[in-house]
């Protein structure tokens, strides 16, 4: 291993594979179901990579081994054997029993009996190794260099997607003609920094990402190959959100077959996998010449280094399963007028993004449609505007039917569950309230680039409230818009001017704004300091870090985007390509931003940067 490799084994822990030597009791168990395959072999089963393992029929490019290779013992190097059952050449002491005649159980057992029985492979779990899962699953590639695609047009680009399904394996092809994140990567000079997918709480496998580092190794189909069925070990050299930069063992430092790949693809798989399924493993032509002995170079490289669990992709598909269904009802903020709540159903879900179709007088408008993600503040189960005394426009058989619902929990299978939203904190016990009319800034819910002079104009049940941007409102209010007291949206007095970000004074303010002649002027006070969110949360975001962002003005298209500012928790994001004026203040913890590769792993058209020719 090289010094990379070595300390990643070092740094390893319980949620990565570590690939370790075996004792040879374990090892007799071990191979009891290996059974060897045309072409080549995998050199090790399920769940350990090890030098006590047999590496048995490795092609080297050259001369193809299988059930009919002879060599003669005189021949064998030292400390290798071939199995008097089968005729498999593997390192000697991996071969089971004490005499190291046969390479396995099975083998003893045929050979006693005076027949050869072949045995399948099974891909039962070793019992001495403790896996955890990480990695996901997605779409497989047909080559290891995806073909090139026409560019998205850009962030002003139209048209919706059409046919996801809850199911990974079944989503349209919507990215057809989508931004390629391969394409920007293959012909750079640098690659940019990502925001690594554990940033991302609401993203598939977040919670483990972190052990998903460099170094490690796994297997993948051999491109450079006539073999079109063999596989090869590749390392991971670089991370990209979602996606890797892999590199084959044997190219050392040598980069020019280096490729992406989205490590949520299942062409990506544990060490281990080809074994289980009885896949060969073939060096790639262009390095068969550089080592005589193949087995003995895999032993070395894989003794001890770092792969993923056995249960890489079913964890992923675990993870991936949404909250809600199609064919749901909620309530969602009416698009058309923000300060009102309307019913809708959820049409469609795409990796936790809901298309929603809104409701009239209990029909359907299935022209009428809004796309928001699970986590959103935006969604509400059934009957929650009659709870906290919102706005809501539904029918009066729609009121009589579904006042109580969030009180008594009453909800049918074709309503999404209270527990399926996510929950805001209780403040019952807080200190004290927001009252009508006071001061603070928040972010504009109809601009999201500025953070502006606002008044609370209404104060809900159970720690909701109206936020209205002074100098813009409406005369009926059907601007304003709903925000928890702990939303990460609102700000006391004076947030701007501490974090010298550009405060919107009101519409028609001339000359420098001033917090202290404002309140006097208007005769209002400021909102108490103690009433706002004030947790940061470790988030890991960088300026310059590269994301992929719901366009919140058109919510259906999801853009190439970077971090401009870092304020604590929150993120000012970027459209490449765009100006200054699309940019959107978030959360840290917005489920409205993504990893590279989050539309790729959930085929989802990604628009790329505006061009210079288009603005």
């Amino acid at each position: 291993m090289d010094s990379t490799d070595r300390e990643n084994a070092a740094n390893g822990d319980n949620d990565t594979m570590n690939i370790e030597e075996s004792k040879m009791e374990e090892m007799a168990d071990y191979t009891e179901d290996l059974s060897l395959y045309d072409g080549c072999d995998s050199p090790i089963e399920v769940h350990s990579v090890s030098s006590d393992i047999s590496v048995s029929a490795i092609d080297d490019g050259n001369n193809i081994i299988d059930d009919n290779f002879t060599t003669s013992h005189s021949n064998l190097q030292y400390g290798m054997a071939q199995c008097e059952s089968c005729n498999t050449v593997g390192i000697k002491h991996s071969f089971y029993g004490k005499s190291k005649r046969f390479c396995c159980l099975s083998c003893s057992r045929s050979f006693s009996s005076g027949h050869r029985e072949k045995t399948k492979l099974g891909t039962k779990r070793s019992s001495f190794t403790d896996v955890s899962a990480i990695g996901v699953k997605g779409r497989p590639k047909s080559s290891v260099t995806s073909n090139k695609r026409t560019k998205g047009s850009g962030k002003g680009k139209s048209g919706s997607p059409h046919g996801e399904s809850s199911s990974m394996d079944n989503y349209s092809v919507y990215n057809s003609c989508g931004f390629d994140w391969n394409d920007t990567f293959s012909y750079s000079d640098s690659i940019p920094d990502c925001a690594p997918v554990s940033c991302f709480k609401h993203v598939t496998m977040s919670d483990v990402w972190h052990n998903v580092v460099l170094g490690i190794k796994v297997e993948i189909h051999n491109q450079d190959c006539d073999m079109p069925s063999a596989f090869w070990i590749a390392s991971i050299v670089k991370l990209a959100g979602y996606k890797a930069l892999l590199r084959y063992e044997g190219f050392g430092a040598n980069d020019q077959a280096d490729f992406w790949i989205n490590m949520c693809t299942q062409d990506v798989h544990p060490v281990g996998w080809c074994a289980a399924i009885g896949k060969p493993l073939v060096p790639p032509k262009a390095v068969q010449h550089k080592y005589a002995d193949w087995k003995d170079f895999l032993v070395r490289r894989l003794t001890g280094a770092r792969t993923l669990p056995q249960d890489f992709h079913e964890k992923v598909i675990e993870c991936s399963k949404s909250k809600m269904e199609s064919g749901q009802m909620l309530e969602v903020v009416d698009k058309s007028c923000i300060s009102m709540m309307k019913v809708a159903v959820v049409d469609k879900v795409v990796g936790g993004r809901l298309k929603l179709q809104y409701r009239d007088d209990l029909n359907w408008n299935t022209e009428d449609s809004f796309w928001c993600h699970q986590e959103s503040p935006l969604i509400h189960p059934v009957g929650w505007a009659q709870y906290v005394g919102h706005h809501l426009a539904a029918s009066a058989a729609y009121h009589k039917q579904f006042a109580e619902k969030v009180v008594n929990l009453d909800y049918d299978d074709n309503e999404v569950h209270l527990n399926a939203f996510k929950q805001v904190p209780d403040i019952a016990k807080s200190a004290g309230k927001f009252q009508t009319g006071m001061k603070l800034e928040a972010i504009d819910p109809l601009n999201l680039s500025s953070i502006c002079v606002a008044t609370v104009m209404e104060v809900l049940n159970h720690g909701y409230i109206m936020i209205g941007i002074d100098g813009s409102m409406s005369p009926h209010g059907t601007d304003w818009f709903c925000y928890h007291s702990t939303s990460p949206y609102i700000f006391p007095v004076g947030f701007c001017e501490l974090n010298k970000i550009p405060l919107t004074p009101p519409h028609g303010h001339k000359g420098l704004f001033s917090w202290f002649s404002y309140l006097k002027k208007t005769k209002a006070i400021a909102a108490p300091v103690n009433l706002f969110n004030k947790e940061v949360p470790k988030h890991g975001f960088k300026v310059a870090m590269i994301v992929e962002a719901v366009d919140l003005m058109e919510p259906r298209l999801i853009c190439v985007g970077s971090v401009a500012k870092v304020v604590g928790r929150l993120l000012k994001i970027h459209f490449d390509g765009w100006g200054s004026e699309y940019d959107q203040w978030l959360d840290c913890q917005s489920p409205d931003i993504f990893p590279v590769g989050w539309c790729e792993l959930y085929k989802y058209r990604l628009e790329g940067p505006q061009t210079s020719s288009k603005l």
